[in-house]
């Protein structure tokens, strides 16, 4: 046989192999694939060997493109950074690598326009997209992909969730409509993105749940899926649908060095979007519950402290002034380790697990309280529109004290409020830890202090490897763990 005969037979063998291993796939989707029906519930399950198309097909009429008149334009070089909600300004404060390079601003035109994307979860029109592609809109239309366009009214927004809601106006026609998942997208699921890049109009992109959970300091409830389908500006409140047709997820924002895709982008879980979604729709706004803490996590440097079995929990740095904490008898140093019967895991679950709560229920906290179990139980209130005060007090007594085998010097602080730092050694665990001189100790092993040799006094009474001090670095406090000698 010649050597091209040889050639050709083996690619007909590869061939022959290739198709009988597909069909194998194709026999096997074939038999658990449930009857095709709409859109608004599940569709036949996608082979996403061969084509997203079918998938395509059910869920398209449901997306739309949002157009946008703004009350006014201010975004040359970037975002418009006094409109962002407060906790998205910080986070580009804080990564400005961030800035400019996300879809949270819908796609600019000149004239005061913008765009995004949304779907429709209604028959009778309700629409969901991002609150930042709709804040300050004084006009906002919706095109669907067969270019029907129909006016919309905003219902209601969240910034701390980056969701709002629409309405169509005026119209008594049923629209295609999609639905939320009821189970969560886990890690490897496929995904395909619909959305409305760069003004372009319905586009579609696929890929998968790259990561859960991801905490990309936009707010306190970030609780993002990572996904690698292509996400651009314009894309903002656009859909990711699982091959079943289900709304997985809302994508709201991309990592870019470049401004453009390179497959990481984040989106709001269905199981938040929900929540918030149909609040909006029952009160044209979010009510959430409030505790009134300030928390942080627990390091296992702080567990070792605290003599916890392991690093898991939220432990109360502040209590806020009239707070169902305060009221209750939560106080600083507490370790939330349970909730209304909820595992805590760290800081931001607590923050996730309060404010799913109804306003006015009573709820259980369990926590550890100078090393003892306890059980609080709390009327939640409602969270505060306004930053509430802080109900911590100190009082003032005089001296000095050298604590170097801490790596730090401290003095009496000017208003009596614990003891004001104010020498770092920089090779010491303190420096490690972030003090720096001006920061001030409240609190040592659990006691309030107000001058130097109570500290000493309640070093030499404690055990064990380390110490657990809660400090004050301007407005913030929080809780650390410092060796009881220099290594």
């Amino acid at each position: 046989m010649s050597a091209a005969n040889l050639t050709t037979t083996r690619k007909t063998i590869y061939g022959l192999l290739g198709a009988a291993l597909l069909g194998t796939s194709v026999l096997t989707a074939s038999a658990l694939a449930p009857l095709p029906v709409r859109a608004d519930t599940a569709v036949a399950v996608i082979d996403p060997t061969r084509s997203f198309a079918p998938l395509v097909e059910k869920v398209m009429p449901s997306v739309v493109s949002v157009e946008v008149k703004l009350r006014a334009v201010s975004n040359e070089g970037g975002p418009d950074m006094q409109r962002m909600p407060d906790e998205f300004r910080q986070f580009f404060d804080q990564f400005p690598q961030f800035r400019d390079r996300l879809p949270n601003r819908p796609q600019q035109r000149g004239g005061g326009m913008a765009e995004g994307s949304g779907f429709v979860i209604t028959p009778d029109g309700y629409v969901v997209t991002n609150n930042h592609v709709v804040d300050n809109a004084s006009q906002v239309s919706l095109r669907f992909q067969n270019g029907d366009l129909y006016d919309a009214d905003v219902v209601g927004t969240d910034p701390k969730t980056d969701l709002a809601l629409l309405k169509i106006k005026n119209s008594d026609k049923s629209f295609p409509f999609v639905k939320f998942a009821s189970a969560e997208a886990k890690v490897g699921d496929w995904v395909m993105a619909v959305g409305n890049p760069f003004g372009l109009g319905g586009t579609v992109t696929a890929g998968i749940v790259s990561a859960r959970g991801r905490d990309i300091g936009s707010g306190p409830y970030d609780d993002f899926l990572q996904i690698d389908a292509s996400i651009n500006r314009g894309n903002s409140g656009g859909p990711a649908f699982n091959l079943d047709g289900q709304v997985v997820g809302i994508n709201t924002a991309i990592f870019s060095p470049s401004g453009g895709s390179v497959g990481i982008g984040f989106a709001i879980p269905a199981s938040t979007a929900n929540d918030v979604i149909e609040s909006l729709k029952a009160n044209g706004a979010v009510t959430r519950g409030w505790l009134g803490v300030r928390i942080q996590g627990i390091t296992p440097d702080l567990a070792e402290g605290l003599g916890l079995k392991e690093a898991k929990g939220a432990i109360i740095s502040d209590v806020t002034e009239d707070s169902p904490a305060l009221k209750a008898g939560l106080k600083q140093g507490d370790t939330i380790l349970r909730a209304n019967g909820q595992a805590i895991a760290d800081a931001r679950d607590l923050s996730r697990t309060i404010a799913k709560v109804k306003p006015g229920s009573e709820i259980p906290v369990d926590i550890i309280r100078n090393g003892k179990a306890e059980t609080i139980n709390v009327k939640i209130g409602v969270m505060p529109n306004d930053t509430p005060r802080m109900a911590s007090k100190q009082d003032k007594q005089d001296d000095k004290l050298d604590l170097s085998a801490l790596g730090l010097n401290v003095t009496p602080a000017d208003d009596g409020a614990g003891v004001t730092i104010t020498a770092i050694d920089p090779d010491s665990p303190a420096a490690e830890r972030g003090l720096q001189p001006g920061d001030v100790i409240l609190e040592v092993a659990g006691t309030q202090v107000t001058n130097p040799s109570e500290i000493q006094k309640i070093l030499k009474g404690e055990k064990g490897k380390s110490v657990v001090m809660l400090v004050r670095s301007g407005d913030n406090q929080r809780y650390i763990a410092l060796p009881r000698e220099k290594s």
